[in-house]
């Protein structure tokens, strides 16, 4: 496509398109304002009336990563229609592969480098940051419906967040092969939460052999 063929009101869309497939094979480090150039045969002086420094385009990656990320997640968790355990259980195995299918936009949108413009950005207490917002809501449901603990959301979803980060970084980055294993880390992981946060009332249900699925998500 050449310059030519693009509209004020559809370049930083494509931009923003080929800066996210280039992340697919290269680190962010790689990406370059005249690589988004060369790809669309676009002028430098076009591209800048978009991103003035790869600075902004790093920041509307982290915006528009955020609201992919939370486009995968956030409806499974708000899903009425599913058991809310199923939806832990989904929603959390999502989660892992968002960042396994995507690690380059992972470390962009969690790691250190670029933690100071992301947190400018975002937080943890926005409702539509990357699900989080929905899983307390989802925690909050579970509560009110005796299924969990009532204990503070916030805090809840925090650790079971911080659970699903921790086992993603292992695998993206490799560590002691764990992504060979990594469904059965899942399970034992998503197994350990359920029955820390679970309420004392389903618990006791669950060891009565009409109601030992209470606590089993479909698999």
């Amino acid at each position: 496509m050449t310059k030519n063929e693009y509209h004020h009101g559809n370049l930083k869309v494509e931009l923003l398109k080929i800066a996210f497939d280039f992340i697919k094979e290269n680190d962010v480090d790689s990406l370059t304002l005249k690589i988004l150039g060369d790809a669309t045969g676009t002028s430098r002086s076009a591209i800048y009336r978009h991103f003035a420094s790869k600075d902004a385009l790093i920041e509307s990656m982290i915006l528009d990563g955020f609201e992919h990320f939370d486009a995968v997640v956030t409806p499974i968790l708000l899903d009425k229609n599913k058991h809310l355990i199923d939806r832990f259980y989904i929603a959390g195995k999502e989660y892992i592969n968002f960042a396994t299918d995507n690690p380059n936009l992972y470390r962009l949108l969690f790691g250190k480098k670029y933690a100071i413009t992301r947190e400018r950005l975002v937080s943890l207490k926005d409702e539509d940051c990357s699900g989080f917002g929905a899983l307390k809501i989802a925690i909050e449901e579970g509560q009110a419906n005796g299924i969990l603990k009532k204990e503070n959301s916030y805090e809840q979803s925090i650790v079971i967040w911080s659970s699903l980060h921790g086992l993603s970084s292992l695998i993206i980055d490799g560590f002691m092969d764990v992504g060979e294993i990594k469904d059965k880390l899942y399970d034992g992981m998503f197994d350990m939460f359920l029955s820390g946060i679970a309420s004392n009332k389903i618990k006791l249900l669950s060891t009565l052999p009409f109601a030992h699925k209470l606590m089993q998500p479909e698999k």
